[in-house]
């Protein structure tokens, strides 16, 4: 168990003042399986009310607007969460059997279509179905999938952006983690693995000491629906999802979970800006 305090800050510098903006933030995690969130607040300058709910794939949304002039919009979100391990076994499920039962789940057929996003080139369609091709066991296939997605594209900043597709990413070779979870995603989608995208933070440093803070980022990893459960997996690091890892939202892709989205009254362009400290406080 690790319990993770995570100061997330991100807004819009804008080049003059604008009049209005109307936002939704996605930056508190919830209290899900093998996490606990013990402490969460959102901070947002200029001062805004803002209504608070849970959307329909359970994240924690924000929504809120600003109605006075202003050159920057800041956000700031605290939390205290309590990490535990998770239990990873691929289990077994024959591929008729699989799609029998993903038929009866409704977040499985919603996790089944691709997305703009997601949507696989043929290379990558091909990738998976020799893949699934060699296993009966339709577990094990998403696993092996998924680290083959991993190994095929190098992690790189700056080469793609958050409307870039899974692709854009294949044909470069080159991406971020949301990058390849979408490639992921499509891979297992396109062979009938039910698959969603997880948006929240990766703690980078796995020693490190008890009140020592690092400068962390957004993670993205995936999860597939296979025996009955989901099962999570990181194909950027290719490792298991585990107590430096805490989920902040879910959905079909980036777009169900962006942690900040809006629109602004102003002619004036917007530059975004974030900063993720992340310290282990036990």
């Amino acid at each position: 168990m690790k319990r993770l305090r995570i100061k997330h800050s991100t807004g819009f510098s804008y080049g003059g003042d604008v009049t209005a903006s109307y936002n939704e933030a996605r930056m508190l995690p919830a209290s899900v399986e093998s996490q606990l969130v013990l402490f969460s607040n959102l901070d947002i300058l200029p001062l805004s009310s803002q209504s608070n709910y849970v959307d329909y794939w359970g994240s924690r949304v924000a929504s809120f607007e600003v109605l006075t002039g202003h050159k920057e919009l800041s956000l700031t979100a605290t939390s205290l969460v309590e990490v535990h391990e998770r239990e990873h076994e691929s289990g077994g499920m024959s591929w008729p059997d699989l799609a029998a039962a993903a038929e009866l789940s409704m977040q499985a057929v919603e996790n089944l279509s691709q997305t703009r996003r997601t949507e696989p080139p043929a290379e990558v369609v091909a990738l998976a179905k020799d893949i699934a091709s060699q296993t009966d066991n339709a577990c094990e296939a998403a696993l092996q999938i998924s680290m083959a997605i991993g190994n095929a594209i190098e992690y790189m900043s700056g080469v793609t952006g958050v409307h870039s597709t899974a692709g854009e990413a294949w044909v470069g070779g080159k991406g971020v983690c949301q990058d390849i979870a979408h490639l992921a995603l499509g891979a297992l989608r396109s062979v009938g693995i039910p698959a969603r995208y997880v948006s929240g933070y990766l703690h980078p440093k796995p020693d490190a000491a008890i009140g020592e803070t690092v400068t962390g980022e957004s993670h993205a990893w995936i999860e597939w629906f296979c025996d009955g459960q989901w099962r999570g997996y990181d194909p950027t690091n290719l490792i298991d999802i585990g107590d430096r890892h805490v989920l902040v939202g879910r959905g079909r892709d980036y777009n169900d979970v962006p942690p900040l989205r809006g629109v602004y009254a102003g002619a004036f362009k917007s530059t975004l800006f974030v900063s993720v400290e992340i310290t282990r406080e036990a």
